[in-house]
Order: structure tokens, then C-alpha cells, then sequence
């Protein structure tokens, strides 16, 4: 112990107290090592790969390429867990490190299995693609043996685009007012509803199609067209966009329409005026969740529309042909420009896939209560005007004031 002289403040002694004196041989050295994370993840995947490799090569040679990615992966996991148990010294870490290694390292394979399977489809589809004949003709003039600069898949994306624009006219508004009466309602009606929609979520796509077979075309006399297999595709659809609206709905702050309330608004002009708002960027999801299971339906237009080669603009009458349903027929024949064709035809509903995302990104990214450019104007415009009226009325109010003295 060593004692440190007083000092003095404003005339008063202060007397410092005594501190312990730290030992030269006690001084914690920082570690300048590099060492990171990523250094310990790459030295386990490069464990894993090598001990893989020599298992596969000297003990179980019959392995296959998918065994070997996945005992490389358990290997890694392994030699990951060792590693961070010795550096350490902690398994609640350790744990959480490898859960949270476990976690990124299948979302990276799931990225990868994504990009390989919209790149293959691409790259498959190539050959078709080049032609402009595949995008802006039918197939009524080419058969099964002709090259790709003969026929191509306009029917199939128009009659796509007019399925689903029928099956949204039906679904958007009938599931976000469904969506809205489970949130504002409150009863075991509510409650019965909430339990059929999700029951139907994994309602299988024949069985819409059966449905709508019965009921519109055996029953009441509807023909075979694009406005069955719409209204099939909107069985499919609903569902989707009820739940998920549903689940975006009650994540809306009640303070906002307590306010609503308090302000003297109905019930319906608070849904209408402040949770629907609030929760565009959600409810948007929810259609783009919906039209992703309808785009990619191909049984409900197999048993409703029928399938032909010509395009169809009536979807009253007549088949009409989806691009799930002509990659589907493209791609089962044993002919190779039809395969090709159906690579196509599965490689442009992906890029519509993407038109519609990329759409709905911009109309439906804002959060709750960002205004778009055009309303930033008009906003700005209208202070402007109340600004020139406040000020001519407080002129006016000067000048009477003025002539009445």
C-alpha cells in the first residue's frame, strides 16, 4: 500500500486515501492474436472436408456425392464444437456459437439450392429463349418435331396473367375483409373461421379443382375455361392470403385505433383509414404469398381448363393454358426441343415470379405512414396554400383593425 499525497481544493485539504500498488508481474497482456470467428469456421470446414475425404476414399468408399456433403457437414459441426469448447471453456457458448453456426450454415445451402435451381432452369431454358418466336407465338402451328424457331409459350403467359388477375379480383378483397372481420370480431364465429382457414392452407390442389369441377361446371353448367381455372386457383389462393393477412393485422398497435376511436371514427373508418394503412407493407406480402401458390398451381387448370395449343383470349370458353401446365406437357415429351421448351416456359414464370415481387416492392414497400413522392407534393403544396391563406387572413384582421381605430 503507498499513500498519495493530499491535495488541496478551494482552501480545504483533501487527504486521498490509500491504493494498492499493482504488481508488474500481475498486468493482464492484451493478445494481439488475429484469431476471429471465421478463422475457426474456416479451419473446421477445412477438417471436416479432408477427414470426409480420406473416410470416403480409405474406410466407406460407396458413398455417394450427397453422403459425402453430408458427413463433411457433421464433421464440420463436430470439429466446430471441439474447437470452441477448448477456446472457451463455456457450454452454454459453445452451444449457442454452434446453434448459430448450424443456423447460417443451412441458410447459406439453402441460397445455394435456390441459386442452382433458378440458374439451371435459366440455363436450360437458353436454348428456346434466344428464339424471339418463343415469347411472341402459340404452339397451334408446331408440333412436337419442329426446332425452337417454330411455336412458342404466348398462350400459356397470357392465359397465366388472365388466370390470375381473376383469381386476385376474387381473393384480395374477400381476404382482406375476411382478415379484418377475424381481427374485429370476437364471438366462436371468429373463432370457426380462423379454424377452417387454416385448415385449408394445406387443402391439396386437386381437391379445389374437384370442387370447382362439381359445383360451377357439372352442377351449375359452366364451361371449361380460364374463368374455371381462375376461381379454382382462388380456392387455393384464399386460404393463404386470409392467414398470413391475418397474422399482419394483429401486429398493428391497438394505440393507434384507440386514438381512431377516440377521435370519434366508426369501426369501418378506422379498418378502413389507419389498420389497413399501417399494415400495406404486411398485406402485401400476404397477396405476393398467395399469387406465388397460384401462379405455380398446375392441377386445378389441367382439370378445369383443359389444355391447348392456340392462344385464348375469352376466359368464358374455350381452354386455356397455364405456364405451370405447358412446362408440365413440355416436358414429359421424350422429344429434346420440347424439354427445352418446357425449361423455357418454367424459366419465364420465374422472371414473372420476379416482375410481380419487384412490383409489389415499390407500391407496397413503404412502412406505415411513409408517403410516396407524389404525396410528399401534394403535402407540401397544400401547407403552401394554408400558409398564403393564414397570412392574407392575418392581413386582413391588421387592415380592419387598422380602419376601425
Amino acid at each position: 500500500m503507498t499513500s498519495i499525497p493530499p491535495y488541496t481544493t478551494g482552501g480545504a485539504v483533501l487527504d486521498r486515501t490509500y491504493a494498492p500498488e499493482v504488481p508488474r508481474d500481475a498486468e493482464v497482456r492484451r493478445s494481439t492474436s488475429v484469431r476471429g470467428e471465421a478463422d475457426v469456421v474456416i479451419g473446421a470446414a477445412a477438417a471436416g472436408l479432408s477427414l470426409a475425404a480420406l473416410l470416403v476414399m480409405r474406410v466407406i468408399p460407396s458413398v455417394n456425392v450427397a453422403g459425402f456433403v453430408v458427413l463433411a457437414y457433421l464433421l464440420f459441426l463436430v470439429f466446430y464444437g471441439v474447437v470452441m469448447l477448448v477456446l472457451e471453456q463455456d457450454g452454454r457458448i459453445v452451444r449457442d456459437r454452434l446453434a448459430s453456426v448450424a443456423a447460417r450454415s443451412l441458410a447459406v445451402v439453402a441460397l445455394f439450392a435456390l441459386l442452382f435451381v433458378v440458374g439451371y432452369t435459366f440455363w436450360r431454358g437458353r436454348e428456346a429463349l434466344i428464339h424471339v418466336n418463343f415469347l411472341i407465338s402459340d404452339m397451334q402451328l408446331a408440333g412436337p418435331l419442329d426446332p425452337l424457331s417454330v411455336g412458342g409459350i404466348l398462350h400459356a403467359a397470357v392465359g397465366t396473367l388472365i388466370e390470375l388477375t381473376i383469381a386476385l379480383l376474387i381473393t384480395v378483397p374477400l381476404g382482406l375483409a375476411c382478415a379484418a372481420y377475424l381481427n374485429e370480431a370476437s364471438g366462436p364465429l371468429p373463432r370457426f373461421v380462423r379454424t377452417v382457414v387454416e385448415a385449408m392452407t394445406a387443402l391439396p390442389a386437386i381437391l379445389g379443382a374437384l370442387f370447382v369441377l362439381a359445383s360451377f361446371i357439372l352442377t351449375l353448367g359452366l364451361t371449361k375455361s380460364g374463368l374455371a381455372a381462375g376461381l379454382a386457383i382462388s380456392v387455393m389462393m384464399l386460404p393463404i392470403i386470409i392467414r398470413a393477412s391475418d397474422v399482419v393485422l394483429r401486429l398493428v398497435p391497438a394505440s393507434l385505433k384507440e386514438a381512431s376511436y377516440a377521435l370519434g371514427a366508426p369501426r369501418w373508418r378506422t379498418v378502413w383509414h389507419v389498420v389497413l394503412p399501417s399494415a400495406r407493407s404486411g398485406l402485401t406480402t400476404a397477396v405476393l404469398l398467395g399469387s406465388a401458390r397460384g401462379l405455380g398451381e398446375t392441377t386445378p387448370v389441367l382439370i378445369t381448363a383443359g389444355f391447348g395449343s392456340g392462344l385464348n383470349l375469352d376466359p368464358t370458353s374455350g381452354p386455356m393454358v397455364s405456364l405451370p401446365l405447358a412446362t408440365f406437357v413440355f416436358s414429359r415429351s421424350p422429344e429434346p426441343t420440347m424439354i427445352a421448351r418446357g425449361f423455357g416456359a418454367g424459366a419465364v414464370l420465374l422472371a414473372l415470379v420476379l416482375v410481380l415481387f419487384a412490383v409489389a416492392r415499390v407500391f407496397g414497400g413503404r412502412a406505415a405512414g411513409e408517403l410516396s413522392a407524389r404525396a410528399q407534393r401534394n403535402r407540401a403544396r397544400d401547407s403552401q396554400r394554408d400558409v398564403a391563406r393564414f397570412t392574407d387572413r392575418e392581413h386582413s384582421r391588421r387592415v380592419g383593425s387598422t380602419h376601425a381605430r
